[in-house]
């Protein structure tokens, strides 16, 4: 496994910030960006941090800042002595709860304001309540709302035969029985490479399949992309795959029938992922009265070729 570290020059208003670090590692012929697509990385970022920190997260935050804003509100309100009838004096947590009931709109009781200091504190926190209920519906609605793809692919890739040529094969389900309308896949081989004036780089490919769309993806797809002498792939080693550190990136997109929203699901094979000679176990079965079935629990499985 070997580790990379690339400085990007970004023009901010703080020098100090002018120069972050990216760190990469190579595990298995795979490039992994420290950090990237974790919560905690856009800390920066408030709003993109609340759509991906975890649910626990995200409600101790909540809740968290409720209990700040109305603990604020509460010494703003002991500031003047009185200010809030039938409060007990220099009591927390009358002037708190005084507090929740405004921020929530829940109406008054017992306790309401009655000088003008506490009158207008009541209106900026009634401010504050609306613009804090917005964003927090917002937020939730927002992270209800995404849409996630629940496909699933095969473990490994295999190259073998087919229609007497050989072929990089690898499958992809869908996990949720539903239907993915006008799905389509592309796959990109990556691999290194340097140019004749010796510049080392990473280049892609993009392979040609039999099939990249289909009008409803449901139940299982095996993609397949010939290797001619057009093909990328020509020519390559299980050996010179893995000099390369060549990988194949599979990039998936559709619309969800359910939510009618795009989709979109990734993975990656690795050279070591990729296996030669090898054929995947069918699971297309017949039933004794002539129907068919998929068994899902060879999806993964594969058997060498004579």
């Amino acid at each position: 496994m070997r580790q990379l570290t690339i400085f990007r020059n970004w023009r901010t208003k703080r020098r100090s910030q002018s120069q972050p670090v990216v760190q990469i590692k190579i595990r298995d012929g795979q490039f992994h960006i420290l950090g990237n697509g974790v919560w905690h990385s856009y800390w920066r970022e408030p709003y993109h941090l609340l759509l991906t920190i975890p649910w626990t997260g995200f409600l101790a935050l909540t809740v968290l800042c409720y209990v700040v804003t109305n603990a604020v509100f509460a010494l703003l309100y002991l500031a003047q002595p009185a200010s809030i009838a039938n409060a007990k004096p220099g009591s927390f947590l009358d002037a708190f709860f005084f507090s929740v009931q405004t921020l929530a709109s829940i109406g008054y009781g017992a306790l309401y304001p009655q000088t003008v200091y506490a009158n207008i504190l009541v209106t900026i926190e009634a401010m504050v309540s609306l613009v804090g209920i917005a964003l927090l519906t917002g937020l939730a609605f927002a992270r209800f709302s995404r849409p996630t793809a629940r496909v699933s692919f095969s473990h490994v890739a295999v190259i073998g035969p087919y229609e007497g040529v050989p072929t990089f094969i690898f499958r992809a389900a869908n996990q949720r029985r539903n239907q993915i309308l006008e799905a389509q896949i592309r796959l990109y081989l990556m691999r290194d490479e340097t140019s004749a004036e010796g510049h080392a780089m990473r280049r892609f490919y993009e392979l040609k399949l039999l099939r990249s769309r289909t009008p409803s993806f449901t139940l299982s797809w095996t993609v397949l992309h010939p290797i001619d002498e057009y093909s990328p792939f020509y020519g390559a080693t299980p050996e010179s795959l893995a000099q390369m550190r060549a990988s194949v990136v599979v990039s998936l997109s559709g619309i969800d029938e359910t939510v009618s929203q795009v989709i979109h699901a990734r993975h990656t094979y690795s050279a070591q992922e990729i296996l030669w000679n090898y054929c995947f176990v069918d699971i297309f079965h017949e039933t004794a009265d002539g129907h068919r079935y998929i068994d899902y629990n060879h999806f993964h499985d594969v058997l060498p070729l004579p």
